[in-house]
């Protein structure tokens, strides 16, 4: 497991998980959300038969007691975790969810904790995929891909995890005879997509471990092969070397990350449009957000703090 190191902001951020076979998953849910809620911790936790995912924050006395909760939690031990910092709590509430799959696929007959493909660590990433014989492929959806990559990536253009299954279908010949590395933000994602390749008959199958962030965390920026900055679930947004927080911003109307260029279009207007929903939006449903930034700017104005999740 990933150890604390000292903290430069006040809110330490854990993105984490686990495979394994939890046949009692539900009976999790509530002492997990009343341990968390009772610490002040906040973000969302995943259940389900094939083991644990989420994004928490909170204090660093409350981060390491969760983790510690969960890793004493029957077939939990070895939680793959994550660590960053972040200058104010980026979640709004604490929810604790039961799924089918803790990231969905789709393809239930896969089982990661038995057959994912081979870990390679952050510090041998950029050996394997500069390999000439080596398909570095990108299993994040398309919105994530769109702010930053790896160098000579794949990117499958996939709106959700669920079409990746069809899109290694349409491009089998092209993963034939060749090394196959995949990644995604932290790890999930990807060991999921290598357990499938591999249940396909493909036996070089690779993947990043603790993902994209695990990367960018230890990789200097100087001998780094990634290109742009990394897209986070939670009101950070995007991060860049050393997890540092990045320019990204969200657009509260489609939620997909904007980046500088986006800020400076005619289309995007803060809280109502953005070049990536505004010709899909009508003039009803930009009336409907302006109002709703409105109501933001106003519970800001006064003081009571975040509109949205309140």
């Amino acid at each position: 497991m990933t150890t604390l190191s000292a903290p430069s902001q006040p809110v330490r951020v854990a993105a984490l998980y686990r495979f394994a076979r939890l046949d009692a998953f539900e009976a999790l849910r509530a002492p997990l959300a009343a341990f968390c809620c009772g610490r002040g911790i906040k973000g969302t936790l995943l259940l389900a038969h094939e083991g644990i995912n989420g994004t928490v924050a909170g204090s660093d006395e409350a981060i390491a007691a969760l983790i510690e909760q969960i890793e004493a939690i029957d077939g939990l031990s070895g939680l793959e975790v994550k660590y960053s910092s972040a200058a104010a709590m980026p979640f709004h509430r604490m929810r604790v969810r039961l799924k089918r799959e803790i990231v969905t696929m789709g393809v239930e007959t896969i089982d990661p904790a038995a057959s994912a493909g081979t870990y390679v660590e952050a510090g041998d990433w950029n050996a394997l995929i500069s390999q000439a014989d080596t398909i570095v492929i990108d299993t994040r959806n398309d919105y994530e891909v769109s702010i930053g990559s790896f160098k000579g990536a794949v990117d499958p253009a996939t709106a959700s995890f669920r079409e990746f299954p069809a899109w290694v279908e349409a491009h089998r010949t092209d993963l034939e005879g060749r090394k196959v590395a995949m990644f995604c933000t932290g790890g999930i994602r990807c060991e999921k997509a290598t357990a499938y390749v591999k249940s396909l008959g493909f036996e070089d199958v690779f993947h990043l471990k603790g993902g994209i962030l695990k990367y960018l965390e230890e990789v200097p920026a100087e001998q780094s092969l990634w290109q742009g900055e990394c897209f986070v679930f939670d009101e950070r947004v995007s991060v860049s070397h050393g997890l540092a927080v990045g320019n990204g911003e969200l657009c509260r109307a489609c939620r997909h990350p904007l980046m500088e260029s986006d800020l400076v279009s005619p289309k995007y207007a803060v809280g109502v449009s953005c070049p990536h929903c505004f010709e899909a939006r009508s003039d009803e449903d930009r009336k409907r957000y302006a109002e709703r930034q409105r109501q933001v700017e106003l519970a800001q104005a006064r003081g009571r703090g975040p509109h949205i999740g309140s």
